[in-house]
């Protein structure tokens, strides 16, 4: 499987995970120029931006390695021009990450929630 599927795929299960733990999705893969967000969701009265990192069990790098603080930083600033865009969605903002590594048939073999990671 390519990147890209394995990445969207991830973004799948993410999405399913968060749903699951009461997070209300509003959008997936919102894009600008300088980068993306893979989810973009509600936890209760929070505005939540959400880094999705998928690899495969036995890679090199585990998901929580590959999240850096050039990522980070897009992360931040493509949050804040969301909320400029989204007046009506909660003022309380956060970024938090999932973290999934697959078994060989593609199933996720752990999911890691981190919430805040700017925090």
């Amino acid at each position: 499987m390519d990147r890209l599927s394995l990445g969207k795929l991830g973004e799948r299960i993410a999405a399913n995970y968060l749903s699951s733990r009461g997070y209300r999705i509003i959008e997936m893969n919102f894009y600008k120029r300088w980068g993306e967000i893979d989810i973009v969701a509600r936890d209760d009265d929070t505005l939540v931006f959400v880094e999705v990192k998928t690899r495969m069990v036995g890679d090199r790098i585990s998901p929580e390695e590959s999240i850096t603080a050039h990522k980070i930083n897009s992360l931040k600033k493509s949050a804040l021009f969301y909320k400029m865009k989204h007046p009506e969605l909660p003022e309380a903002l956060r970024i938090d990450f999932v973290g999934i590594e697959l078994d060989e048939g593609l199933k996720a073999k752990r999911i890691n929630l981190i919430k805040n990671i700017t925090g």
